[in-house]
């Protein structure tokens, strides 16, 4: 089915990866990069999508859907991501475009914001959402994580949701040297275990929002490795 591309606005999709084999577990997908995130997390590595996103060109939709229509008989679908896409007030008439054409959608979120994940899942329009819960829900241990205060019912009641929706999906922590350790990750997995796929990905030290305190480089393998086999065993064993 041919998209209606007219049905505009749609959101300013700030870059996008072609073909992607780490982004969908078990898919090979194209992504999307949306600009703009209400979160300040010190080691994020999207740091000008999250701070200068007006800065960045954005891309068209027909230029954009032009693009991957010869990819589409390869790609398991699209993932949509950030920066965190949820606070484009255009994301659900983004998404409703991509699946008139006929696209598989993964969303990618920090979970703030529970009444648009409540509204994409209502209409039917996520097949895939991976979730990143940036540590144990502690208060102080999460606005420290995510570099402002958090309202922590939030992500527990997008957490619910998830659980409550019938659709894949997986909770992913980035984990950083100062940031977590054994104890938080075993509590993270225990408050998680059996609700979802969970992941743990290696901090990546490559243009980080706040160099001046964040570590110069991730755990060593044998270090993350460890931290990984403390997730349930029907858990994703990490990526770097």
């Amino acid at each position: 089915m041919r998209p209606n591309v007219a049905r505009l606005p749609v959101p300013a999709i700030k870059g996008v990866l072609e073909t992607s084999f780490v982004d969908w577990p078990e898919r090979l997908c194209a992504v999307l990069f949306l600009g703009g995130c209400n979160f300040r997390c010190p080691y994020c590595h999207n740091n000008s999508l999250v701070l200068h996103p007006d800065g960045l060109a954005s891309l068209g939709v027909e230029e954009l859907l032009h693009r991957l229509a010869p990819l589409k008989k390869w790609l398991g679908g699209i993932c949509v991501t950030g920066g965190e896409p949820t606070l484009d007030p255009h994301l659900p008439e983004f998404l409703v475009l991509l699946k008139e054409g006929g696209w598989s959608v993964k969303l990618d979120t920090n979970g703030s914001r529970p009444e648009v994940l409540a509204q994409l899942l209502a209409q039917g329009l996520l097949d895939m959402v991976a979730m990143d819960v940036k540590t144990v829900l502690v208060q102080e241990k999460y606005d420290r994580c995510a570099g402002r205060p958090v309202d922590l019912g939030r992500i527990h009641r997008s957490i619910e949701l998830l659980g409550a929706s019938g659709i894949a999906h997986e909770f992913r922590m980035t984990v950083v040297p100062g940031y977590h350790g054994e104890t938080d990750v075993a509590a993270w997995a225990a408050n998680l275990a059996g609700r979802a796929r969970l992941t743990l990905q290696n901090f990546n030290p490559k243009s980080t929002l706040d160099p001046a305190v964040v570590p110069a480089a991730g755990f060593p393998p044998d270090v993350f490795g460890r931290l990984c086999r403390l997730l349930p065993m029907s858990g994703e064993a990490g990526k770097k």
